[in-house]
């Protein structure tokens, strides 16, 4: 594929073999198929790798995406090529009318899946009317196993709401259920095979996620647990430990214990970047598109809609913005020096 992209030829064979929006497609090939929309900045957590401990200004909700944008917006994504949206936040099902943007972005012709990534806390309340509505795919986030160690990462009570959200969601038929794992050295990495053994009856995918720089996290390297290091300690264990096929632009490196009803991931974003085939846009909740996680360029969609650009002039404006993004993000040591928003805004 490589030596395709290359050549002049292969590029233009690439670009012409299938019909995909010339506007989501960037400057190294990458075709965008996939949008991940925050419905908002606020949380009903505090984690401390997300959000400073003293909280984070928040923009005022006028200047917040309405209902109307971001479906305005999603339709425009989806008609250019994109597949599936993941809402995120903040904690996107704090969101009051987060079942009515489910199901309004289900109508849209094209949409093939429809995710959420949340904290859980109120998944067991809103997960029967989410399903109805038409969420495909859920992620939840969880760091620890253990009640008291929960209370001090996410500097709130909430754990046993969680693990009711991840029963639930396994119950309503949800195949797998996404568990979220941030690892990070002195807080959780002494759990990894508690994480493993509780795919042993559950059908989950627990994604161990290496730690990774965002302003007031406090990021150190020495923090960071890498991909090699937690395979090593797994397959200590479970030598038996499987490697599973994975799609091109996925994130995710996943292993399987033979037996095990679920499975394992890594999302290795520092270790070993994934940029080459990513294929992932982001719209922060006061509607600036991010092409890239760690880069701090930003294009604020909702001032263009809200000055009432044409649909036209919207996703000529995209396409430039896309048409920016680098081939890949800075390196690890490089990336925590950078001035990027913290996680809980993008």
């Amino acid at each position: 594929l490589q030596e395709l992209q290359s050549s002049g030829t292969g590029r233009f064979l690439l670009e012409h073999a299938a019909p995909f929006s010339a506007f989501l497609t960037d400057s190294f090939g990458r075709q965008h198929n996939y949008l991940r929309i925050s419905l908002t900045e606020k949380c009903n957590l505090r984690c401390q790798y997300c959000m400073p401990e003293e909280g984070v200004q928040l923009t005022p909700k006028s200047e917040l995406l309405t209902v109307q944008e971001i479906i305005t917006l999603a339709r425009l994504f989806v008609k250019e090529g994109v597949e599936k949206i993941r809402l995120t936040g903040g904690e996107p099902l704090i969101r009051p009318d987060v079942v009515d943007i489910v199901g309004q972005l289900y109508k849209l012709e094209g949409l093939k899946t429809i995710a959420v990534t949340t904290n859980g806390i109120n998944l067991t309340r809103l997960l029967p009317r989410l399903k109805e509505a038409g969420l495909n795919a859920i992620n939840i986030s969880l760091d620890t196993l253990v009640p008291a160690k929960f209370e001090f990462i996410v500097r709130r009570k909430g754990f046993h709401k969680v693990m009711e959200g991840i029963h639930k969601a396994t119950e309503l038929g949800y195949r797998p259920v996404k568990v979220n794992c941030v690892v990070m050295r002195g807080f959780n990495e002494d759990e990894l095979l508690g994480f493993v053994d509780f795919t042993k009856d559950l059908p989950l995918d627990v994604r161990f996620i290496e730690y990774m720089p965002f302003d007031g996290n406090k990021w150190n390297f020495k923090k960071m647990v890498s991909y090699k290091e937690m395979l090593d300690t797994i397959k200590q264990r479970w030598p038996e430990l499987e490697k599973l096929p994975c799609e091109t632009s996925s994130t995710a490196k996943s292993y399987k214990v033979p037996h095990f009803q679920g499975q394992i991931s890594f999302i290795t974003s520092m270790s070993e970047h994934f940029c080459g085939s990513c294929n992932r846009l982001r719209i922060t909740a006061d509607g600036n598109l991010k092409v890239c996680l760690f880069g701090n360029s930003e294009v604020s969609l909702r001032d263009h809609l809200r000055s009432g650009a044409s649909e036209e002039e919207l996703v000529q404006i995209i396409g430039a913005a896309v048409g920016r993004k680098k081939k890949q993000h800075a390196g690890m040591f490089n990336i925590s020096q950078m001035k990027n928003r913290p996680m809980i805004l993008i």
